[in-house]
């Protein structure tokens, strides 16, 4: 029997809050303004917006879009075992605890506490580093201040998962929206040739990514004929900063 009801749903919403007890997470949050006298530093939430960016070029079919989506969903992956690995090193220091001695989890009396308005998983894979670098910066303080390792390596490993997470923001900040989609490179016309000029500094796009056969798990559905991305930057990136 057909069905004759038309039901008016509204979309999902869901809070989504981030907290975080350290000065050190925090930093890597917000980043660093340019000033007269120091580079600016992309935070986090400048990160999502680049992403955001990207997740629209693809959408809009550009494969250079999707490439970039596949390096950063990889140099996430990358910056994950490169926190496990700061992370294995305190393990082995916190095991050198005497039995006798119990520690609590040290945590901040005045966290700060963040809405995120994030639009794209990647986006996600992202905060989740960062809560995991806050983590490890609570214990690495902790190992500190109970004489399990020096300020020698407090100093190094804070500063090494640091820069971890800025390594992955930095590969963001290489992106750039091509204006070409696929059906410019099966025709090899002018957008086409200026796209691949745009980044030939990193040699040829995988065939594969150019023929959509490979793109990142969280790429976007293709939608085609949306106006360009540069045109789109004033919309809400789903972030607020």
């Amino acid at each position: 029997m057909a069905d004759n009801y038309r039901l008016n749903i509204g979309s999902l919403r869901s809070d989504v809050n981030l907290t975080l007890h350290t000065h050190h997470a925090a930093r890597i949050w917000m980043g660093r303004p340019k000033s007269d006298a120091k580079a600016g530093i992309i935070g986090l939430s400048g990160f999502c917006s680049i992403l955001n960016r990207m997740s629209r070029g693809a959408q809009q079919d550009d494969p250079y879009s999707d490439w970039w989506m596949i390096n950063l969903e990889e140099k996430i992956s990358e910056s994950k075992s490169s926190l496990k690995g700061i992370e294995d090193r305190l393990d082995s220091a916190m095991a050198t605890l005497p039995p006798a001695i119990t520690i609590s989890n040290n945590l901040s009396i005045q966290p700060v506490s963040l809405p995120l308005y994030i639009s794209n998983p990647l986006g996600f894979q992202a905060v989740y580093l960062l809560t995991h670098y806050d983590e490890i910066v609570r214990r690495i303080l902790l190992a500190q201040h109970v004489g399990l390792i020096g300020r020698r390596d407090m100093e190094m490993w804070i500063d090494e998962g640091a820069a971890v997470l800025r390594r992955l923001f930095g590969l963001a900040q290489l992106y750039k929206y091509s204006g070409a989609a696929r059906d410019d490179f099966a025709a090899n016309n002018a957008k086409a040739e200026a796209a691949r000029k745009m980044y030939e500094r990193y040699g040829e796009i995988p065939q594969d990514i150019l023929e959509g056969t490979r793109r990142s798990n969280f790429a976007p559905l293709i939608i085609r004929g949306q106006p360009p991305a540069e045109e789109q930057e004033h919309f809400d990136d789903g972030l607020e900063d």
